[in-house]
């Protein structure tokens, strides 16, 4: 079947946009071909520095003819009524068909020649293609990343003829701008577009230019006894500045290599676009450099490579000046600044968040096996880099740039560590702090960013999340689960609320909400919070004291939401690894709040319900859960114990009576030492003894005394196994 070439060829795409656009000429083109009752067998697009190209294969040459039947009005409809669907279909009332009551219209339409539809496509595709930033050139209407200068489209084979503000399809492409020979290249389909382009030095496939980027490039840094330095963001970049990527090694001062290495790279990649290079017998970069030019050098890039060392060498003169002058002003000149820079209009300076860190990972500090005085110290040093020279010209190194400055000023291993690392986890890909300090610092870090803007309204909503709460919630249960360790969050979050309602109160530029202390009753427990207005605005004495029942009513109606909030983050986080978010809800709904034991439950909890057992049991425990749910609403359900050996007792009802009691003992002792496996073992004994009493006693007995003694039973299975999780919440 015929094939669709397309090539729209224009100045110069930014890399960023380039893969992006790919995608989205294949999304346009698709949905309006298919629109039209299109289909093919292979649909593919690239993208590079001059053009984006589509093809498609086995493509019809005409659109299939169609059929459709509209309803209309009934048939005793007022007249206008009738006019209206006949104005809408273009028929007439007699060409109209009856149906119980009901007219119908049938619309037929021929098909039409794919190259009709395809200049249309084309045409709408180029005028409503969403750039994120586009240009208009000349005295024309379009808009577009760059100027276009040409357009090929072909269709099996012969030339799609159409005209876009000026300017005409054809068959005819370029090749490279500097390397081609020059001349306009007419192709006749796909593998003659591209055979004649690569002959004239352009790599169609981005796939194509990274492999020959990183063959070349490590070839070239072999050949010197030297190692590329992986960078996957840097490669996807240079492969959309470049047709014909052309590596090539060069030199710089050795006298470089004193900067860190982070600001030597960084200061490669982000002004010059250079990969880094190093040297496999030796710890540290070596001093050279690898270039990605889109030229084969006649003299093998020597006057290439020479000339990038010296613009090279001028940023990192300048990053040596930042890297100098930052050890001269220090920590203290820093801090000093922070209390002048904004973090948020609600939530008060850099300077008031670092206190709140500073306090928070204090109070974290012996949770997770920390010195406390090195949490402190570590968060009130952490943001200080802010404000240094070196992170004002390269903002990816916050933090980095404070752990080595730390280490300058002789602060312990410990502290400059922390202070580099908490910002971490940054992303699902980056590596999550273990060291005690860092942990406690991370963890101050992400939960005042957390609780802050909840407490200011600025919670994610489904597509909007500006302040990364997601990312830092994400972060926060990472860092618990891996520590290990026992870490209550409900009290975490009400220690970051009280820090920030503390200092709230306390500044004569702050404004806190009163407000919601006004609306929230909780369970109208504390009275006097709805005596709490605008007008009547508590002293810092009513809220500064964390003993005063009204600041910790506050701090516990706050925490909920957050809280909240944590758990959906974290069944996002076990949902990754292919646990179902029932269950975490089930174990959640116990009121636990150490995401770790959180998390072993949650397996455990899995683990026992993919087995027949537990799956059988949670079939015995719903049962038992709609019976108990019946009976409630006819009044209380009955309490106390359950009795055995009662006249003409069914052997079922005393056999399930003596398991639960034995099954609650097993399960209080294994959650005591926290074996939840061992727990989930205690439950499944109680499958055979469950699934016998459904099959042969009766709850409903017309007798009272043993209906109420067969609910208290079932009332007793439920309780033993709510003291694992709420099975109620699981589905099944």
């Amino acid at each position: 079947m015929p094939q669709l070439l397309l090539e729209i060829f224009s100045e110069e795409i930014p890399a960023r946009m380039q893969q992006g656009a790919a995608r989205d000429l294949e999304r346009m083109v698709s949905d309006r071909l298919k629109a039209a009752g299109l289909t093919w067998e292979a649909l593919t697009t690239y993208a590079g520095p001059r053009r984006l190209t589509l093809v498609i294969d086995g493509l019809p040459t005409a659109t299939p003819d169609r059929e459709e039947e509209v309803k209309g009005p009934r048939a005793s409809a007022p007249e206008q009524a009738l006019e209206g669907f006949l104005r809408k279909t273009g028929l007439t009332r007699d060409q109209l068909t009856e149906r119980d009551g009901v007219l119908f219209a049938v619309l037929s339409s021929k098909g039409r020649a794919t190259t009709d539809l395809v200049a249309e496509t084309v045409d709408q595709v180029i005028r409503t293609f969403p750039w994120p930033k586009s240009m208009r050139w000349g005295a024309g209407t379009l808009r577009w990343v760059r100027p276009i200068k040409r357009i090929l489209c072909l269709f099996d084979g012969k030339v799609v003829p159409f005209e876009i503000d000026g300017i005409q399809s054809d068959a005819i492409t370029e090749g490279h701008r500097f390397l081609g020979s020059g001349a306009l290249l007419r192709v006749s389909d796909f593998v003659d577009y591209r055979a004649q382009l690569e002959k004239n030095f352009v790599l169609l496939d981005v796939a194509d230019r990274k492999l020959r980027i990183l063959e070349q490039a490590k070839a070239a840094c072999a050949a010197r006894g030297l190692a590329l330095v992986d960078d996957d963001g840097l490669l996807d970049e240079v492969a959309g500045l470049a047709e014909w990527p052309t590596p090539i090694l060069g030199d710089m001062d050795p006298q470089f290599l004193a900067l860190p290495p982070e600001v030597v790279r960084l200061s490669m990649k982000v002004h010059q676009k250079y990969f880094a290079v190093r040297d496999p017998s030796k710890d540290g970069l070596a001093p050279n450099f690898l270039v990605v030019a889109n030229v084969e050098a006649t003299d093998g890039g020597k006057a290439l490579a020479a000339g990038n060392s010296r613009v090279l060498s001028a940023r990192l003169n300048d990053a040596r000046f930042f890297w100098e002058e930052d050890q001269k002003v220090g920590f203290d000149a820093w801090n000093a600044k922070l209390s002048g820079v904004t973090f948020h209009a609600k939530l008060g300076t850099l300077a008031e968040r670092v206190e709140r860190i500073a306090g928070l990972a204090r109070e974290i500090a012996p949770l997770v096996g920390a010195d406390a005085d090195e949490a402190e110290t570590a968060a009130r040093l952490s943001k200080a880099d802010l404000l240094s020279g070196m992170v004002s010209e390269f903002p990816e190194l916050q933090g980095i740039m404070g752990g080595y400055y730390a280490r300058l000023a002789g602060h312990s291993d410990a502290i400059a560590d922390a202070v580099r690392d908490h910002y971490k986890p940054q992303g699902p890909a980056d590596t999550v702090p273990t060291a005690p300090v860092t942990v406690a610092v991370a963890l101050a870090d992400k939960l005042d960013t957390l609780v802050g803007f909840f407490l200011i309204k600025e919670m994610p909503t489904g597509s909007r999340d500006p302040f990364a709460i997601r990312r830092a919630t994400l972060g926060l249960t990472n860092i618990i689960e891996q520590s290990g360790r026992p870490i209550p969050i409900r009290g975490l979050l009400r220690s970051a609320i009280s820090q920030h309602v503390i200092q709230s109160v306390q500044s004569e530029e702050r404004e806190f909400d009163y407000q919601s202390i006004s609306t929230i009753d909780l369970h109208g427990s504390i009275a006097a919070a709805s005596t709490w207005t605008d007008q009547q605005k508590p002293s810092p004495d009513d809220l500064a004291d964390k003993g005063d029942e009204h600041f910790e009513w506050y701090v516990s109606v706050q925490s909920e939401p957050i809280l909240a909030f944590v758990q959906d983050r974290l069944t996002v986080l076990l949902r990754d690894r292919g646990q179902r978010h029932d269950l975490v809800a089930a174990v959640f709904a116990l009121g636990d709040d150490d995401l770790v034991r959180i998390v072993r439950r949650v397996e455990a909890l899995a683990a026992f319900l993919a087995t027949d057992d537990g799956a059988n049991l949670l079939a015995g425990y719903k049962r038992a859960s709609n019976i108990l749910r019946a009976e409630e609403k006819k009044g209380p359900l009955p309490t106390g114990m359950v009795q055995t050996g009662l006249p003409n007792q069914p052997e079922a009802e005393t056999t399930l009576a003596f398991a639960v009691g034995a099954a609650r003992t097993a399960v209080e002792a294994a959650l005591e030492t926290e074996d939840f496996a061992a727990a989930m073992t205690a439950l499944a004994r109680l499958r055979a003894p469950v699934d016998r009493f459904f099959d042969d006693v009766l709850v409903n007995s017309d007798i009272p005394a043993e209906r109420e003694n067969r609910l208290k039973l079932l009332g007793q299975v439920r309780d033993v196994m709510g003291q694992v999780a709420d099975f109620g919440q699981i589905a099944g």
